[in-house]
């Protein structure tokens, strides 16, 4: 039995793996440094199963996934992150030369505890 990067049903989209990223900082420099021809495949090939994926994901605990469930996890928040840029900005970056990466997302922010 061969060892799968994503889950055997998914094993189509492992081409993409390099889009399972853990944090939105690490999805939004991928998206920034991709061209137009990466994200627009990476975004075809997620839109046609990201359904089935989200169905299938549902069947797991979101604490417990197992490595190859998070993998496709990452790649759906990936999906998330290029969509603007496929469906609005048709380029990688933001089309009003606003430095996307000054936006620092939430994870990167140490917040104490209430």
């Amino acid at each position: 039995m061969s060892q799968h990067l994503l889950p055997s049903a998914f094993a189509e989209l492992e081409p993409f793996i390099d889009w399972s990223l853990g944090n939105e900082a690490e999805r939004l420099e991928k998206r920034l440094t991709s061209s137009m021809e990466e994200i627009q495949a990476f975004y075809s090939a997620m839109l046609d199963r990201i359904e089935e994926a989200l169905e299938y994901l549902n069947g797991f605990p979101l604490d417990e996934l197992p490595e190859p469930e998070q993998r496709l996890l990452n790649m759906t928040l990936s999906l998330a992150e290029v969509w603007v840029a496929v469906e609005l900005y048709k380029q990688p970056d933001h089309p009003f030369d606003l430095d996307m990466r000054r936006f620092v997302p939430g994870e990167a922010n140490s917040v104490p505890p209430v």
